[in-house]
């Protein structure tokens, strides 16, 4: 029974100033390099995603390119293209606790962690099974996106799933609390603090 922590798309992009900022993305990159300074030693693996959005064209309609707007629901504007600065993790966040780095969202819409590789290729769900683990915790951005889609997923792939709040973000008010509620429907553990 070995347990993962997943650190889902803590980057430049996503936090206050980035193309596509998540307010109080900066402090919870922040703040996961505080909860690690604590507990990284509590987990089996921790493993990092990162969109990893291809430089030519609309990644398969997830980016708005001019004249055409974004609708932030399917659409968004240019963000964590690859090897850019807006796509690398944000400074607050403690790289060296990193054992595994997942790249997603190459030249297509991508949301979940489990839509990612490692880089040699291999998927997330794979590295899992050789790796025997059956318990994750998922903290990072956004919780109404990203977060929410990875806790799905890992549920639905049969792991026990936990998801710290405290270290999360969110887009929206709203959409977090909606998310929340999803995931919980979904048997996620979701709380506030550990």
């Amino acid at each position: 029974m070995a347990n993962a922590l997943f650190i889902v798309d803590v980057q430049n992009d996503f936090c206050e100033g980035g193309s596509l900022a998540v307010a109080g993305g900066a402090a919870c990159a922040s703040n996961i390099t505080a909860f690690l300074n604590e507990h990284a030693d509590g987990f089996d693996l921790v493993i990092a995603s990162r969109d990893w959005h291809s430089a030519d064209g609309d990644n398969g309609g997830h980016f708005a390119i001019a004249p055409a707007e974004p609708d932030f629901v399917n659409s968004w504007p240019a963000h964590c293209v690859a090897g850019s600065v807006g796509a690398e993790y944000h400074p607050n966040l403690d790289t060296s606790f990193i054992d595994v780095h997942i790249e997603k969202g190459q030249g297509r819409p991508s949301y979940s962690i489990f839509e990612g590789v490692t880089r040699d290729g291999q998927p997330l769900v794979e590295l899992l099974e050789e790796q025997s683990i059956s318990e994750v915790t998922l903290v990072g951005i956004a919780t109404d996106y990203c977060v929410l889609a990875s806790a799905l997923d890992a549920k639905a792939s049969g792991r026990g799933v936990t998801v710290i709040t405290a270290l999360t973000a969110g887009v929206a008010a709203a959409s977090s609390e909606q998310a929340i509620d999803t995931m919980v429907d979904a048997g996620c553990n979701v709380v506030a603090t550990i």
